[in-house]
């Protein structure tokens, strides 16, 4: 006996109080179809759960043309051959594998906005044929074996640190309510927090702070492994990490299972932190701020933890066997400040200033036309003064005082006194054409 296929079989049998009589009264195909529609179905090889009107009523009428076999799906005529024109083939499966997570909506609005489509010139359904031909239709975006994950834990504290921002609450930031960020550093082995902090943003400065306090307290890591976003790839970031002696490595697009740590953290802290956080106490950020590093020291760090590596000891007490393999700041400790500052190129003006986020600050005027490197403080925004390329000092940066230099003594320059002495025997232009005048005037 044929089998049935799963398509018709389910067709059928949406059909069901149709096809199970010979004759319908007038008006009754109407309100048996209306009232079909409004139930929810589970779809063969389909996400939606409704059928419309107009479909159930052509596989009615199909079925009475040619039963269970004209309600069989047929294979479309030009199965395999995309209508969309080549050009725009390329441009789709370029997109879907820049990043193979996006979905067709999402690959369709990207083309529109590059302006590489026109609006409503792709139809989602062309566009997963397309897809679904190349396999990238999945949601992996793999067409081969699926890549292999697998934990892993560093073997002892300080080999490696995570970075990572969650999104915070809104808080009195300056007298206004503000969305902060959790910036947050974790040991893997221990699972202990180095240094965590609500910021006012999520950048690599944001980064950085964090970084500066976590190594006060924790002593240095050996690899930081952080977001693969442009935010955290600043060069200062970087410049910092090669400072310190910390390998600084960025997450594979697309793979957050390298964190999944940090994202267990981040549950623990919403489920512990941020439900029982009574706001009405916060009046800014530095309580909000206090409140979290009092929690994570006498709540978090405590708590015995059941992980991989952990059985049962609390982040403090792991993270305590390996004290004696951390690497410590040393000598480095007394630069701290230092390592952390930033470091911008700049062209000094012809009146001895440059520029920085809008201010401008006076250098020595001998490096008027020159090109030097500023050095700032990023988290107190403060000008310290200018480097050479070699990083030696060339001087103090000073805010300018436009009104201060009215009365400022200025260095003069006195002109050079000529080398040459003329010859005053020697005849001039003026007393050659003057011989040469009354000469002319003699002949005539």
């Amino acid at each position: 006996m044929k089998v049935v296929h799963p398509v018709a079989l389910f067709r059928s049998t949406v059909l069901g109080s149709l096809i199970s009589r010979d004759q319908l009264p007038r008006g009754d195909l109407k309100s048996t179809i209306q009232k079909l529609a409004s139930h929810r179905y589970n779809i063969p090889g389909s996400r939606n759960n409704h059928l419309s009107e107009k479909t159930i009523e052509a596989w009615y009428y199909a079925w009475r043309r040619g039963g269970i076999e004209a309600l069989t799906p047929r294979p479309r005529s030009d199965r395999g051959q995309s209508k969309i024109s080549p050009k725009h083939q390329e441009a789709i499966l370029a997109t879907k594998r820049e990043n193979p997570r996006r979905s067709i909506d999402r690959v369709i609005r990207l083309l529109e906005r590059r302006g590489q489509v026109a609006k409503g010139e792709l139809k989602r359904a062309s566009v997963h044929r397309l897809l679904q031909t190349h396999g990238l239709s999945r949601p992996s975006g793999c067409t081969g074996e699926a890549e292999e994950h697998r934990a892993y834990l560093a073997e002892y504290a300080g080999d490696i640190w995570y970075g990572d921002v969650m999104h915070g609450p809104r808080v009195p930031v300056n007298g206004q309510l503000r969305k902060v960020y959790l910036v947050s550093l974790m040991d893997d082995a221990s699972r202990l927090i180095a240094h965590s902090a609500f910021c006012t943003g999520e950048t690599a400065l944001d980064i950085e702070g964090v970084l500066k306090q976590a190594i006060l307290k924790r002593g240095l890591p050996k690899k930081l492994v952080i977001d693969n976003g442009s935010a955290y790839r600043a060069k200062t970031l970087q410049q910092v990490c090669l400072r310190l002696g910390i390998h600084l490595v960025y997450c594979r697009p697309y793979a957050p299972e390298g964190k999944g740590k940090l994202e267990r953290w981040h549950r623990t802290f919403r489920d512990h932190f941020l439900s029982e956080l009574d706001h009405s106490r916060l009046s800014d950020l530095s309580d909000l701020n206090a409140r979290l590093w009092a929690w994570i020291e006498t709540i978090y760090h405590r708590s015995p933890h059941s992980g991989h590596g952990l059985d049962g000891d609390t982040p403090l007490q792991r993270y305590q066997r390996d004290l004696a393999r951390i690497r410590t700041l040393g000598m480095l400790a007394e630069q701290i400040d230092e390592l952390f500052y930033h470091r911008v190129e700049r062209k000094v003006r012809k009146d001895g200033t440059v520029s920085y986020q809008g201010e401008h600050f006076e250098v020595p005027y001998e490096l008027s036309g020159k090109q030097v490197v500023l050095v700032v403080d990023p988290h107190i925004q403060q000008v310290l003064g200018v480097e050479n390329d070699k990083g030696e000092p060339l001087g103090a940066a000073t805010p300018l005082d436009v009104v201060a230099n009215v009365n400022r003594k200025r260095r003069k320059v006195q002109p050079k006194q000529a080398s040459v002495v003329s010859d005053p025997d020697a005849d001039n232009e003026v007393e050659l054409a003057y011989r040469q005048y009354h000469h002319n005037r003699e002949e005539k």
